[in-house]
C-alpha cells in the first residue's frame, strides 16, 4: 500500500526545530509533499518546508531530521527536503495545538 500525505505528516510530527517546544507540522513548516514512483513498489518523497527564520541555525539538523524520518517509512526509498522561503513563514500558521503549547490563544 502506497505512504500517503497523512503518513507523511504524521510521521513528521516526531520531528521538532529545537528552540521550539511544537513539531514541525503543528509549526506550520510543511508547505507540500509530492512523490514519485520508485522501483520495488517503493515511492520517492519530496518536501517543501520553511523554517520560522531565515537566519534558523538548525537548518541542516532539521532537514537532515526529516529525511532521516521520513526514509523510515515503509515504501519509502528516497527523501529529499527542500527549504524554501516563499511564502515566507508566519506565525498564522499556527495549529490550534501549537497555539495552546506556546499559550497563544
Amino acid at each position: 500500500m502506497p505512504v500517503t500525505e497523512q503518513d507523511v505528516m504524521s510521521a513528521l510530527k516526531s520531528c521538532y526545530d529545537p528552540e521550539i517546544p511544537v513539531n514541525i507540522v503543528d509549526l506550520g513548516l510543511i508547505y507540500g509533499v509530492k512523490f514519485d514512483p520508485a522501483p520495488d513498489d517503493k515511492q520517492d518523497v519530496s518536501i517543501d518546508m520553511t523554517l520560522t527564520a531565515q537566519g534558523c541555525p538548525e537548518h541542516v539538523n532539521i532537514s537532515m531530521q526529516v529525511k532521516s524520518r521520513l526514509e523510515q517509512l515503509p515504501g519509502i526509498r528516497n527523501a529529499a527536503v527542500n527549504v524554501v522561503w516563499s511564502p515566507p513563514w508566519t506565525p498564522e500558521r499556527l495549529s490550534p495545538d501549537a497555539r495552546k503549547q506556546l499559550g497563544i490563544e
